[in-house]
């Protein structure tokens, strides 16, 4: 197994695929973070994928491979994802499965989405996301491998709450004013890239959610009183463009409800934390 970009995801990746004995390869883009991993077992090398086109050659040319890296900060392609490619040797099959956003469909006026809504992303970041998806396309019509694609919506767990944010008391809109927002606890996020890699159907787009959405406003204020922390100040629509960051302003843009069907359905999965209570509380008990 080769983990292209080996950060919460990759590393949980990592550990369950080693208690099955397997042997797990991981490219990453600092020299401090292959010692960690390497520290902890697990094979790993260093590769910028802004300057250089890897070698996988040997054990590093893996035929099943999660891609994880993200895209760089700026533009509208994936440079990263066509020096990666372009790296794979072409003299056996690759199995990918890619990580992508729900933030290809665009905003959706708060209607539900399955697979087949057509992607319209309207944010860089998301256009990244999609030309990097385009890419592997193009890779797999050329006979070159099978592929699955999951389209994930934002990740909560352990280490990865606003407590921050709430801390620092950053103003939040209010609930009338906040999008539809989807969420997928982190284990289960890896639970569903296992059951892709294994059961997913070749050239098939997963939404990957617990299917539950609910908004911002209501998400941030479950984690602040979970965590025994301020509420987020209440500001409005207008009030939030001077007060917030442009990279939240473009989220609270962007409404959609995402249908998880398919995921269950084809890929067999049982979520360990089919809602946000069940999830919130096990990051408490932790």
């Amino acid at each position: 197994m080769l983990i292209v970009g080996c950060g919460d995801v990759g590393r949980r990746l990592a550990t369950r695929a080693r208690q099955r004995h397997q042997a797990v390869y991981c490219l990453v883009r600092q020299d401090r973070s292959v010692a960690d991993l390497l520290e902890n077992g697990l094979n790993a090398a260093a590769v910028d994928l802004d300057l250089t086109t890897p070698t996988l050659t040997g054990e590093w040319d893996q035929g099943q491979v999660f891609y994880l890296a993200p895209p760089p900060a700026q533009g509208g392609t994936d440079p990263r994802m066509q020096r990666f490619l372009a790296a794979l040797p072409t003299n056996k099959p690759h199995r990918i499965v890619y990580i992508s956003t729900t933030g290809v469909y665009g905003d959706c006026a708060g209607e539900w989405v399955d697979e087949s809504r057509p992607a319209n992303p309207q944010v860089d970041r998301a256009r990244r996301r999609f030309d990097a998806e385009q890419q592997l396309r193009h890779w797999r019509d050329a006979g070159n491998g099978t592929l699955v694609v999951l389209r994930v919506a934002g990740i909560y767990g352990p280490g990865k709450l606003p407590l921050t944010r709430l801390r620092s008391n950053t103003p939040m809109i209010g609930a009338d004013a906040a999008p539809w927002t989807n969420r997928i606890h982190i284990d289960d996020l890896v639970s569903v890239c296992e059951a892709a890699m294994a059961r997913g159907r070749d050239g098939a787009v997963y939404n990957v959610s617990d299917g539950h959405p609910g908004n911002m406003r209501d998400y941030f204020d479950r984690v602040a009183d979970l965590f025994q922390l301020p509420r987020a100040p209440l500001i409005g629509a207008d009030e939030a463009l001077t007060a917030l960051s442009p990279g939240m302003l473009s989220y609270l843009a962007e409404s959609r409800r995402l249908d998880n069907s398919r995921m269950l359905e084809e890929l067999g999965v049982t979520l360990r934390y089919p809602d946000l209570a069940s999830g919130l509380a096990a990051c408490v008990s932790r």
